[in-house]
């Protein structure tokens, strides 16, 4: 597997950056600038002297005042050249605000690229221009201000030197201007919206300080301080600002209140006391943000609500281990990379783990229970929760702290008797995490700690859920030659307690099965009330033209993280290496091409090889901006330990895979991306493919919609269905595991529409209609442990009857003194649409009115076959549960 990793190769068939308005990780020399003794380029602010009207004029003395930075060369397509077209800076300050004035001449100022957007939008094919500030001067972190000619805003903040967080939103203003000439843009950035502690009267503040121009038409990049996609870093590699004189550390207090209220209207049983088609809401809550000394920030909210967060996507899962969905409330959004631990810089990795997973607060309630009508809570309420995230000298610093209420559900029994029981305990969430920087952030250290703290003194909690759970680790980061070599690791411990039960359930759950019968190593032990495990990586990394890397990774059997992280199946050790190469600099054919190498080896702790993989692609970007890529990759036969979901190993056959990738130039008005994948697999035979594209038409300036269907296929010929315990079953411990083939078929339509009327009032709609239809039959044994084979029943061995209510009777046996078992068809056919739009109309700067309207329909048939038209047509034959939301937010702040 190949997840996002901090440092990686660009994608070379990648959108033009000046799409977005996105800084791609990753300076040539510049032509005249002042240098410092290090060899970066350094700028001067002065003192405002003089009004300033935020007016995209720069015409007033002050700015007149103020020396210009004229020094940019090229980024991209020809690093290290002379801009197509000059770029002026100025910059001012005073107690209050940081100013940046830039002009930007174009010789052909008709053809200057701008659409209109929401704030923060992606995919915008526009000139854009990035003032970005590391206030901190630790040349890992920076704030980023980017507008639009037509006055479209972006604000990102970057931390360990190229991670991009596009959740983080300032209060600060902008005005630009087309004129004859090319176009302006003038900022006025408050104090008070970046982060720096205190200095000594009269003594010089030097930030870091960096300013990015793009040119939509013909992707290009020009920048001050000297920077290519190449080069390792990026807040690394910024320039500096001085002449910051008696510049105070300004006091900030950020208050956002909120009134919403929530109508929703969706079918259900008239039988049911507790239903109503139309229910309301209201509710009230507020976000404090409150500086503290030294450049801290203190974040509380109280009551939040999300309401406004786009859903998630419809998936059929048939693993046995939980999918993750990214995180969407902004609370939990903003800032979170001070929480973020483990980063080890590799170009490829092995298994996946978050030591942080916020989505485990407010999580759906875990106890389920049963009656003849059940009314419980989709989430669990966050009655409060705080953060303090910032920088005090050399230390970075992340805390956070939530609580949850005890959540309760009313049951109709039985015997139609009404009660009320709970189904999530009152618990205590924290994560803190400490940094240390040397070396001038060249060199971190830092520690992790979580903690989970569950009140289960209540019965029905104490055997289902575990009361306590701790992670304690420390993980850091070193670079040599400027970060063209890293050298980074991290070592997490974790520890869970509870009741005997719950530790058992621990146990044998899909993370850990203890209880395989072939694994000598483990030992389930049911008397335990505690498990504990570690994991650790280590992993060393250069950048460049060339580049590559190599990791060891191992996770203990016991590692749970599981109550505020996340992790799937634990028990390996892995090795892992990458090498490609990658070419930034236009030629006659080719804008950027590259290609790669990696290979994945894994072991379980009881020394049998789980995973043996191989794959190479290549991609390049034509000289017409049109993009191309292609890839494959080959597994060998090795051992799943995960196959028979706490059974004996399997041998899981040899797969291959090819994939291939295109996509015509994003600078028209139409674009589309198209991309296919097929694989088959050795022994077992069967295979699959899945295609998938994207529309993206942008018939106005203010309109965009994009358009991604895709649609997969997988012929499985062994998926799990269930376990019966059979003593007679000796060659496999005393269980029979059933399986069957399956064909699968999955269609899913994103669609996106934006229109924006200003930069301050727009519309979002997200809709996305999905299908999955899974037929199984040949259901069958498995038989030989280590092997893959298996007896299908009725055919190979035994019997297998069908009812009229889809139920399966199997006599495994026949004439034999095994016990007949009996299992539901598991044949699905699944059809969901999940939708919202939104209205944003941001009234004054910082406050927000929000008008949402959800939609969620969703059926299930047990027919096996895909049709599309019976299937996506059945989609909109159902009762939708239809949620109105209307939500207003007020900013204060000074």
């Amino acid at each position: 597997m190949r997840p996002a990793q901090r440092l990686r190769l660009l994608p070379l068939f990648f959108a033009p950056a000046v799409l977005s308005g996105q800084i791609p990780p990753g300076s040539s020399d510049s032509v005249h600038p002042i240098v410092d003794t290090t060899g970066r380029p350094v700028a001067h602010a002065v003192r405002r002297d003089g009004n300033i009207i935020l007016d995209g004029r720069l015409d007033e003395i002050a700015w007149q005042k103020a020396p210009a930075i004229t020094s940019f060369t090229q980024s991209y397509p020809t690093p290290g050249a002379k801009p197509t077209d000059p770029t002026e800076v100025m910059l001012l300050y005073d107690d209050a605000a940081f100013y940046v004035g830039v002009r930007m001449f174009d010789a052909h100022p008709d053809s200057i690229v701008a659409q209109l957007a929401r704030r923060d939008a992606t995919g915008i094919y526009s000139d854009w221009i990035h003032v970005i500030v590391d206030s901190y001067r630790d040349r890992r972190t920076a704030f980023r201000f980017t507008v639009n000619p037509k006055g479209v805003k972006r604000d990102v903040y970057t931390s360990n030197d190229d991670d991009e967080d596009a959740n983080w939103d300032a209060i600060w203003d902008v005005a630009t201007r087309v004129d004859s000439l090319g176009w302006v843009a003038e900022f006025r950035i408050p104090l008070s919206q970046l982060r720096f502690g205190s200095t000594a009267p009269g003594r010089d503040r030097i930030w870091g300080f960096q300013v990015m121009r793009d040119v939509a038409r013909s992707n290009e990049r020009d920048s001050w301080s000297p920077w290519t996609p190449q080069s390792p870093g990026f807040v690394s590699r910024f320039g500096d600002l001085g002449g910051l004189t008696n510049v105070p550390s300004p006091r900030r207090l950020e208050i956002v209140s909120y009134f919403s209220a929530k109508l929703t209207r969706a079918p259900g049983d008239a039988a049911n006391p507790f239903f109503q088609s139309t229910q309301t809401k209201p509710s009230v809550g507020a976000d404090v943000k409150y500086g503290l000394p030294s450049g801290l920030t203190l974040t509380a909210t109280v009551n939040p609500d999300f309401g406004q967060v786009e859903v998630d996507p419809s998936i059929i899962n048939l693993s046995a281990f939980e999918t993750s969905f990214p995180e969407k409330r902004p609370f939990f959004l903003e800032g979170s990379d001070a929480l973020s631990f483990g980063g080890v810089v590799l170009y490829n990795d092995y298994g996946s783990q978050r030591f942080f997973y916020s989505r485990r607060i407010g999580r759906e309630p875990q106890r389920s229970v049963s009656g003849k009508f059940v009314d419980r809570p989709d989430a669990t309420t966050i009655a409060g929760a705080a953060k303090i995230t910032g920088k005090v000298g050399r230390w970075s610093v992340g805390f956070l702290d939530a609580v949850t209420p005890e959540e309760t559900a009313r049951v109709v029994t039985s015997t139609d008797a009404r009660v009320r029981t709970p189904i999530e305990p009152f618990t205590n969430y924290l994560a803190s995490r400490i940094k240390r920087h040397f070396r001038g952030g060249g060199t971190v250290v830092g520690t992790i700690l979580t903690s989970t703290l569950r009140n289960v003194s209540d019965s029905v909690f104490k055997d289902v859920l575990r009361s306590s759970a701790t992670l304690v680790g420390a993980d850091f980061e070193h670079d040599m030659q400027s970060r063209k070599y890293i050298l980074s690791g991290f070592l997490a411990g974790s520890s869970v307690t509870g009741s005997q039960n719950a530790i058992a359930a621990t146990q044998l759950n899909s993370t850990h099965y203890y209880q395989r019968p072939d694994a000598p190593y483990l030992r389930f032990d049911p008397t335990r009330t505690r498990l504990a495990g570690h994991v650790g990586e280590l992993g060393f990394a250069k950048s460049g033209a060339v580049y590559g890397s190599i990791g060891y990774k191992e996770m203990t059997p016991g590692l749970e993280l599981n109550d505020l992280g996340l992790v799937g199946a634990a028990d390996f050790r892995a090795f892992v290496t990458d090498v490609g190469f990658q070419n930034f600099t236009a030629g006659k054919r080719f804008r950027s091409f590259g290609g790669n190498a990696s290979s994945e080896h894994a072991w379980n702790f009881g020394g049998n090889s789980i995973r043996q993989a191989v794959s190479a692609s290549v991609s390049g970007v034509f000289s017409n901006l049109a993009s191309a890529g292609f890839g494959g990759g080959y597994s060998w036969p090795y051992f799943n330990d995960r196959f028979t979901r706490g059974g004996p190993l399997a041998l899981q056959p040899s797969r291959w895979s090819v994939s291939a990738n295109a996509g015509s130039d994003t600078r028209k008005v139409v674009s589309i991306r198209g991309a296919a994948d097929f694989f088959r697999r050795g022994q077992a035979g069967g295979g699959g493919w899945d295609m998938s594209a994207t529309a993206d038409y942008r018939p106005a300036s203010n309109v965009h919609f994009i358009f991604g269907p895709s649609l997969s296929r997988d012929n499985a010929p062994a998926q799990y269905v269930r376990t019966v315990t059979d003593p007679a079953a000796t060659n496999t411990y005393g269980k029979r595991y059933v399986f069957a083939t399956i064909h699968q078929t999955t269609l899913a339509m994103d669609t996106r529409v934006e229109w924006t009327f200003t930069p301050a009032l727009s519309f979002q709609l997200y809709a996305q209609p999905f299908v999955s239809a899974g037929q199984y039959y040949g259901f069958k044994e498995f038989l030989t442990p280590r092997g893959f084979d298996f007896a299908e029943y009725g055919v190979d061995r035994g019997t297998i009857t069908r009812s009229a209510t889809s139920s399966y009777t199997v006599d495994p046996d026949g004439p034999g003194q095994s016990p007949s078992f009996d299992f539901q068809d598991p044949t699905f056919n699944v059809r969901n649409l999940r939708g919202n739009a939104v209205l944003r109309w941001e009234y004054r700067p910082g406050s927000a009115l929000f008008v949402v309207w959800q939609q969620r329909r969703s059926d299930s048939e047990p027919l096996g076959d895909f049709s599309p038209g019976r299937d996506v047509g059945g989609i909109f034959r159902t009762v939708p549960t239809n949620i109105l939301l209307v939500k207003a937010t007020y900013w204060v702040g000074r």
